[in-house]
């Protein structure tokens, strides 16, 4: 099995030099060397150490995927939901976001729409209004937001968006950690 140029990526990747593995694995910068040329094999368990110390396991190392997440989405790719109660549309436009950092989402508010009242939680919040214009509360503070405008803010309150009577709005909304 040839596993040498993947151990090289990781390797540069980690910002490190075959010496530099090598010293960290208690292996010589030859076997390194030949390794990365898939001129030689290293057991499981010197395998393990090495991937150990390039930040990695068996698991994520043989995973088929490795390197290979989806970068690009297309409209076809993305999650609809629409809150009638509301007046909102909610569309996921990264699919299955929610094992990810951010969870990023195009929110869709008709006149006078709003969004339910988010708690307080840790992460930030990002946004950026594409049309129409937006009030933000972020606990007592009402904030308005225009076309062209962008928000960030800690949610340490309560918080929601309210759009325009006579606009509606459409936004960029990122949540860190994800919570929509």
């Amino acid at each position: 099995m040839k596993i040498g140029n993947k151990i090289k990526d990781l390797r540069i990747q980690k910002g490190l030099t075959q010496e530099e593995l090598a010293d960290r694995c208690e292996l010589s910068k030859g076997f390194i060397s030949q390794l990365e040329r898939d001129l030689t094999s290293p057991s499981i368990a010197t395998l393990i150490d090495i991937l150990t110390c390039l930040g990695t396991d068996l698991k994520d190392f043989f995973n088929d995927d490795f390197g290979d997440d989806k970068i690009s989405f297309k409209e076809s790719d993305y999650f609809e939901k629409i809150d009638e109660d509301l007046h909102n549309k909610i569309e996921w436009i990264i699919p299955n976001a929610q094992k990810n950092m951010m969870e990023p989402i195009r929110l869709t508010l008709a006149p006078g729409g709003s969004t339910y009242p988010d708690n307080p939680h840790e992460g930030e919040e990002f946004g950026y209004v594409l049309s129409g214009s937006i009030i933000l509360m972020v606990g007592k503070r009402s904030i308005k937001v225009k076309k062209g405008e962008s928000f960030y803010f800690t949610p340490n309150a309560t918080h929601y968006i309210k759009a325009g009577k006579k606009t509606g709005a459409t936004l960029i909304w990122v949540s860190t950690p994800p919570s929509f």
